[in-house]
Formats: C-alpha cells, structure tokens, sequence
C-alpha cells in the first residue's frame, strides 16, 4: 500500500513539475522556456504513468475469492467477496481506447483488472454481491459505464462512457498545454 501511494505521488509531482520550472525560470535559474518543455513532457508522462501504477500484469493468480496480479508498484490482491467500488478507466491511442476496470476492495485495495479472465472472475463476483444485496449485505458501488463494459447492464452507458472520457482528455490537456505555455512565456 505504502508503494502505491510512492508512485501515485510520483506521478502528480511529475505533473506539477512545470510549476517548479516555472518558479525557477521566474529566479533566472533555468531559461525561460523551461516550463513550456517540462509541460509538454509531462503532459504526457504524468498521466500515463497514473493510469498504469495500478493495472494488473502477468503473472497473475485467481483464486475463488481473490484477484491476485503484479503492478508496477508491486504485488496487489483484491477480495472479490469484499469490493467497495469498481469504475472504468478510458483511456485512447492510436489503437483506439484502452479500457481498465478499476476495482477497489473494503481494505482499500486498487487494482486494475484489463484481461478477459480476470473481467470474467469481477463478473461473477458482482453477480453474487448483487444477489447478497437482497439478503442485507452491502451492494458494491459499480458505475454504469463498467457494467455495461462487464455486460450486466444494457444500454448506451460504454457510448456515453466514452465521449465523455474523450472530451474530458482533450479538454484537461489543452488547458494544461494552455497554462504551461502561458507561464512559460512571462
């Protein structure tokens, strides 16, 4: 747990580097333009590097009531009998989107989950919590965009899902583009 936060610290700061920059270029420390390199720089890392701190990678390991997987911040394992929330991750390439279901235990546990196998095990495993819900224990909060992903739910949730995640994209790195070059240039 402790790695985790490391590196999701890691990637904010990397995120908030071109601030730095920008102090330094303000002292005379660093040349002016500085702030506009780090930004695109960042612009590209930072984010990137969010979305993969927590996403599963070979080898994994599925048990009846655990998804067990390495991350690049170490090894993470969910309790499917204990989930607490699960969203989906859009995120684009030149492929297309690139989906990740982030699930998130009672214990505070995040983890990716990308392979078939693995949306297979979340899938019965909301399955039988919302089954459970009928007899008082708690229903997993599961967003409408990754129940249609998982195919528990009909509907244009995914469609919605995903224009949203793209405007989303384009709108915050414009404005982040946008305020680098800004700085960057006073």
């Amino acid at each position: 747990m402790a790695r985790a936060r490391v590196g999701s610290g890691l990637a904010v700061a990397v995120l908030l580097l071109p601030l730095a920059g920008y102090g330094l270029a303000r002292t005379g420390a660093v040349p002016v333009g500085t702030p506009t390199v780090l930004a695109l720089l960042c612009g590209i890392i930072g984010p990137v590097l969010l979305t993969e701190l927590s996403e599963e990678r070979a080898p994994f390991r599925h048990s009846s009531s655990h998804l067990t997987a390495r991350t690049l911040t170490g090894e993470r394992s969910v309790d499917l009998n204990g989930i607490a929330t699960v969203r989906l991750l859009t995120t684009f390439s030149y492929g297309g989107p690139h989906r990740t279901l982030l699930v998130c235990d009672a214990h505070g546990v995040r983890l990716g989950i990308t392979t078939k196998r693995s949306r297979g095990k979340l899938r019965r495993a909301i399955e039988k919590a919302d089954a459970n819900a009928a007899r008082g224990f708690p229903r997993p909060r599961v967003s409408r965009a990754a129940r249609a992903y998982l195919g528990l739910a009909p509907g244009r949730g995914l469609v919605v899902h995903t224009v949203l995640a793209f405007l989303l994209l384009t709108t915050s790195a414009t404005l982040y583009v946008v305020v680098a070059v800004r700085l960057g240039g006073q």
